[in-house]
């Protein structure tokens, strides 16, 4: 095969990103380990790492998913973790519309990482940022500011002046 490896594999497989179209037999086993985590990178054979990962949501928001862990597949990652982020950001506006508020900021940063065992790379996490302004004419929206601004007073001092 031109490009590929073969020993048991049915199908056609080049660094390009085209993978087996069949499955892997024992002969497999007597690969080197760059030729295994190049299977492994592309699918032809299962990486343990990637097949354990779990990921679960740090947030206090209860109405989000992934809050028992679960199980993503790296390739639909990105897709996965920003449909979650996007679930925080829709409750921004939400609890912003509850409190006669305006979401000033919203945004999601995603990172991503690589795989040690197969070197595939895939998101591995998200956080999702938002800003919200309340009414300024609500007295209680007023008193939680100045609260805020009480606890924030000092926490910012160059003591080098």
């Amino acid at each position: 095969m031109v490009g590929g490896i073969g020993n048991g594999v049915y199908g056609s497989y080049n660094l390009y990103g085209s993978y087996y179209a069949g499955k892997m037999d024992t002969a497999s086993m007597d690969k080197t380990p760059a030729e295994i985590k190049i299977l492994k990178k592309t699918g032809a054979m299962e990486c343990e790492t990637c097949k354990n990962r779990k990921y679960q949501d740090g947030s206090n928001e209860s109405d989000v998913s992934f809050k028992s862990p679960g199980h993503i597949d790296p390739g639909s990652s990105a897709s996965t973790v920003m449909a979650h982020e996007q679930e925080h950001v829709s409750n921004a506006y939400e609890k912003a519309a509850q409190g006669n508020g305006k979401v000033i900021n919203a945004s999601v940063k995603l990172q991503t990482a690589v795989c040690p065992e197969c070197g595939r790379s895939y998101v591995a996490g998200g956080e999702t940022s938002t800003m919200i302004k309340y009414n300024e004419s609500n007295p209680y929206g007023r008193e939680a500011k100045s609260r805020d601004a009480a606890g924030l007073i000092g926490n910012n001092i160059d003591y080098a002046v």
